[in-house]
């Protein structure tokens, strides 16, 4: 299932066109996608850049077309030889700010169309690679035969593949590697533990949480007056609340009224939750 299809559910399930998510997950991935329904679909674009957490299963000793179980495998030695030792100081060399290339199936797009599109076409992919940030790379476990399956869990800025990750990691140890599972638990502060079946959607079609709560957990908060909140309602500025990046404007009674962002000496609106005229 594709986040499409997600989306393409949901819709059904809350019977509204209003429905987007905030990432796309791979086909053959699991886990966390978060979605937002009606007004909420305005701070989706807020949450893609998000940092994300996942937990994975990469096979090192072979190498496939797609750095991923779904592809053709190009390339396979044995990877007995190698140690958790090993393994874990390979990681290492991927903690931190590193340069990416996507892998060739990805959704990067190259001159407007998408990189995977190309690939199926039989079509050369090169892409450039790209700065992205892994703060967590882990071992957790390692299961030795002539091929070696490693369950990882990463933490990593939005823009990183985890298959791309996968074929670096068994690149560097000279074997080969590729994602043969994929897990995404965690999206900016929304876990896993948050999140909901579709099944479950569909008997209990409710939010797991107003597009008030949302706000206010994803961003610092700043109380407005009465007339502040008129005039963030109207999209007008107001005057600086000395807060780093987005915050949530907020009334007393916690109605979120303006997602705003300090501009020198006034502010600047990045959405406008509630306008005057709603």
């Amino acid at each position: 299932m594709t986040s499409h299809d997600v989306v393409g559910r949901c819709r059904r399930i809350f019977a509204t066109r209003r429905v987007g998510h905030a990432g796309t997950l791979d086909p053959m991935a699991t886990g966390l996608l978060v979605i937002g329904v009606e007004r909420a679909t305005k701070i989706l674009g807020l949450l893609s850049g998000a940092p994300k957490s996942y937990a994975a299963t990469i096979r090192l000793g072979q190498s496939t077309s797609t750095d991923d179980a779904e592809g053709e495998v190009l390339h396979e030695v044995s990877a007995q030889h190698l140690t958790d030792e090993a393994i874990t100081a390979a990681m290492g060399r991927f903690r931190g700010d590193i340069s990416q290339v996507p892998s060739a199936v990805s959704a990067v797009k190259i001159g407007g169309r998408r990189a995977y599109r190309l690939a199926r076409e039989g079509q050369i992919v090169e892409l450039a690679a790209r700065p992205v940030r892994i703060d967590r790379f882990e071992l957790l476990a390692a299961r030795h035969g002539r091929l070696v399956d490693v369950d990882v869990e990463v933490d990593c800025s939005s823009g990183t593949y985890i298959r791309a990750l996968a074929r670096d990691l068994g690149d560097a140890l000279a074997v080969g590697g590729h994602l043969t599972a994929l897990r995404r638990t965690r999206v900016g502060r929304f876990g896993l533990d948050q999140a909901r079946s579709l099944d479950d959607l569909a008997d209990q079609p409710r939010l797991n949480l107003t597009l008030d709560e949302a706000c206010l957990l994803l961003f610092p908060g700043r109380q407005l007056s009465a007339e502040e909140a008129d005039a963030a309602g109207h999209g007008r500025a107001l005057t600086p609340a000395g807060i780093d990046g987005v915050y949530a404007a907020r009334t007393a009674d916690g109605q979120v009224i303006a997602l705003l962002r300090d501009d020198g000496p006034r502010t600047k609106s990045v959405v406008v939750i509630r306008p005057a005229t709603l």
